[in-house]
């Protein structure tokens, strides 16, 4: 009897008859077919397997000539639009004809097998097939028993023989042979040899696992059932890739430049990954473990560029200034020609904010064709950041030392710590205690990240590191570093890099022709917009400049009209304070912003003597001012002061620029000369300013960060600076156009400034 039906092609199913399957169908012919068996085929079609392994549609002439007939139990919609059906199979038909109608797949069957008489062969075979089944359930405890009471009632050996064909744990391939064949009897012959089969091997493990099982560690009884497992697998048709993947990881180890004790470390690992079950978390584990150790550039190093005229220009063409700097890494390239095992510097640029610390540490690995690893320290806490986490723990990684060598692929990058003045020290560790084994050249060739447990050379990396304040660097740190102090920039230091530099780089960001300004409008804006140690409020100026330029469409030379008419008035004013007392003095100071001027301002009081200094000061500037104090009563005869005034009085000081913190000894001259001249009755000219430490004997002694200080004095429009004779020699690396600007006196004495401008113009 011939029937026509519509065909569901199935790629990685097979349907058997007495088997219920479920399908989710997200094709339109798919649903298609469906809809129409639901209305035209009284719920039937033909699901026939494709003997492509790809999702591809096959030609008509390749498709199977044998099928099952399924008929649709349910069907859902699903709120996404799929189909899901759950199809029950019917029974086999052979397939006389396909067409194909706008790739809707229909055709002509034929059933072919029609229960007949049951004769005593079938029925010895049922009977085998029965009891078969029961002794393969008792060996196997894994496999369920429903499968019993499904085969208890079945006398029609066709019929048992799908209903274990769907039970038995065989592939596709072995099912499709099922499908096809349309003799029960052969179907009956086949699935009994089947289970013999599979009775055997599970005879055989048992025997096996009796024998060795109290003489074997898990681990190497893990390794043994893999062993048998894998060989069971392969005569069942099922591909096992694991031993190659582990073959491969053997050979990607054996391959690279490691220690025979790291090379051992990692083909052990691999042995505990062979033995591991693919459920078990474990092998995740050490899978990650080895990627990461196979990732890592294992004695992988760059070429340095080693022509030292072309590192000079490069250098020169990306950054201004810095030539300490400079040298040292041209020095560092001189000395590699010679000897190839060297290790690399470790320089910390200290300086105001906005001079280019960074920006030089990557030019400078451009420079040197290295790559380049940015490390942020700012509020770092965790050590583990740096160092790794233990293998142990949930979600472990290696540090971002080690993350950055793997994604550079190299051994010798530029890494720079950004920020190191400001590390965090708190209950998670102390991250500046591990920078000592990263940075210090004796223990850094066997730096050992938690994660990876192997030692790694650090050695021949280039660590550049930065920070504002060297005060707030640890000092067991500060040891391993070659510190260069990187200082403000000067107004004319800043117009050369606005026309070298930051004008170039806009004009070459904004796509326009080079914008002109000559130096006495960059002198102006520098002047009177800026007032950093560095060069980013210059640049945003300069930025906001240009894009007027744009706007306006006007690439005409900029003059000083034009500037106020962009940026409106100046926004500060460089005046010195008018409102100038008796009493008042001014100070240099340095901050990580650069160098300030700190004004002090004392008065009178009646109270019985004694001094108080006020305005946000640590305890070394109020001792400061006590020793100044003491210094004045022990000698206010020799200064001509009225003793009575001393002790009826207190005198009170008060610091100014309250946002910032003072600290140190370096205020003792202009304390000094605050309370003499508040005493003596003498006011101390507006465009003078002091630093220097005071002794209790009037010696002046020698103070740091004179460079920082004078350019503050310069920025601010003071003309007359009083500072210690012994820092003469740090005066001359200050550069000469603001020494020019400046008149410095130098003191070993306080009654040396006394004789200068107390009695001078008395």
């Amino acid at each position: 009897m011939l029937e026509n039906l519509r065909v569901l092609l199935l790629q990685k199913l097979v349907l058997l008859p007495y088997q219920e399957v479920r399908l989710d169908l997200s094709t339109d012919e798919s649903k298609e077919i469906i809809d129409a068996a639901e209305r035209y085929y009284n719920n039937k079609l033909l699901i026939i397997c494709s003997s492509s392994s790809t999702d591809e549609t096959e030609d008509i002439s390749s498709l199977p000539k044998y099928g099952v007939i399924g008929k649709i139990k349910t069907k859902i919609e699903l709120p996404n639009g799929n189909y899901r059906v759950v199809v029950y199979g019917l029974n086999r038909v052979e397939v006389k004809e396909y067409r194909n109608t706008d790739n809707i797949l229909d055709c002509t069957v034929k059933r072919l097998y029609i229960q007949g008489k049951i004769t005593d062969e079938e029925k010895a075979m049922v009977r085998s097939l029965k009891n078969l089944i029961s002794e393969y359930m008792e060996s196997n405890p894994d496999v369920s028993n429903a499968v019993t009471n499904t085969i208890a009632n079945i006398t029609d050996l066709d019929m048992l023989t799908d209903v274990i064909a769907n039970f038995l744990p065989i592939d596709n391939s072995k099912k499709r042979e099922y499908m096809n064949e349309f003799d029960y009897i052969t179907r009956a012959n086949n699935l009994i040899k089947d289970i013999n089969i599979e009775l055997e091997v599970i005879n055989i493990e048992n025997k096996v696992d009796d024998e060795i099982r109290e003489n074997l560690s898990k681990q190497e009884r893990d390794y043994i059932l893999r062993q048998k497992i894998s060989k069971l697998n392969q005569e069942l048709g099922i591909s096992i890739d694991k031993q190659s993947e582990v073959a491969l990881i053997s050979e990607q180890i054996e391959s690279l430049d490691l220690s025979e004790k790291t090379r051992n470390k990692l083909l052990n690992e691999v042995r505990r990954y062979s033995y591991t079950s693919e459920n078990n978390p474990d092998s995740n584990v050490i899978r990650s473990y080895l990627d990461t150790v196979l990732s890592l550039p294992w004695n992988k190093y760059s070429k340095d560029e080693m022509d030292l005229k072309k590192v000079k220009k490069n250098l020169d063409k990306c950054h201004f200034g810095y030539e300490e700097v400079k040298t040292r890494i041209l020095e560092f390239i001189a000395v590699k020609k010679n000897t190839k095992d060297l290790n690399s510097p470790i320089l910390c640029l200290v300086g105001p904010p906005g001079t280019g610390k960074t920006t030089f540490a990557i030019g400078l690995a451009q420079v040197l064709n290295r790559e380049f690893i940015k490390i942020g320290l700012g509020g770092l806490s965790d050590s583990s950041e740096l160092i790794g986490h233990r293998r142990t723990y949930l979600g472990a990684s290696p540090g971002k030392i080690m993350q950055g060598l793997t994604k550079c692929g190299t051994a010798n990058p530029v890494i720079l710590f950004d920020e190191v003045d400001k590390i965090v020290k708190d209950y998670h560790g102390d991250p500046s205690a591990i920078l000592l084994d990263i940075l210090d050249a004796t223990l850094n060739k066997e730096f050992v990240d938690n994660y990876i447990e192997e030692p790694f050379d650090l050695s021949k990396i280039l660590f550049v590191l930065t920070a504002n304040d060297i005060k707030d660097i640890p000092d067991t740190l500060k040891d391993r570093l070659e510190i260069i102090e990187i200082n403000s920039y000067t107004e004319a230091e800043k117009v050369n890099i606005a026309k070298k530099y930051i004008l170039p780089n806009i004009s070459e960001e904004y796509n326009i022709p080079k914008v002109k300004i000559n130096d006495e409008v960059l002198t102006f804006i520098v002047h009177n917009y800026t007032k950093e140690p560095g060069v980013r409020e210059l640049e945003r100026i300069l930025r906001k400049v240009c894009r007027n330029i744009i706007l306006n469409d006007d690439y005409k030379v900029l003059n000083i009209e034009t500037v106020y008419q962009i940026l409106g008035t100046n926004i500060y004013n460089k005046k010195l304070n008018k409102n100038h007392h008796i009493g008042d003095t001014y100070s240099l100071g340095v901050t990580p912003n650069g160098g300030v001027i700190v004004p002090f301002e004392a008065i009178l009081t009646h109270s019985d003597k004694n001094i108080k200094v006020i305005g946000n000061v640590s305890d070394s500037v109020k001792e400061t001012s006590i020793v100044a104090y003491n210094y004045i009563l022990a000698n206010a005869k020799k200064f001509g002061i009225d003793t009575k005034v001393i002790n009826n009085n207190s005198i009170v000081i008060n610091a100014l620029n309250y946002h910032i913190k003072k600290d140190g000894t370096s205020g003792g001259i202009a304390i000094t000369t605050a309370i003499l001249s508040l005493l003596l009755g003498k006011e101390i000219p507006s465009n003078v300013c002091f630093s220097g430490e005071i002794s209790l004997h009037g010696d002046i002694y020698q103070i740091g960060g004179i460079k920082e200080k004078l350019i503050g004095a310069y920025n601010s429009g003071y003309k007359e600076v009083y500072l210690p004779q012994d820092n003469e020699g740090d005066v001359n690396m200050v550069p000469e156009e603001i020494t020019s600007k400046l008149n410095i006196k130098y003191i070993s004495n306080y009654e040396e400034l006394f004789n200068d401008l107390f009695k001078k113009n008395k």
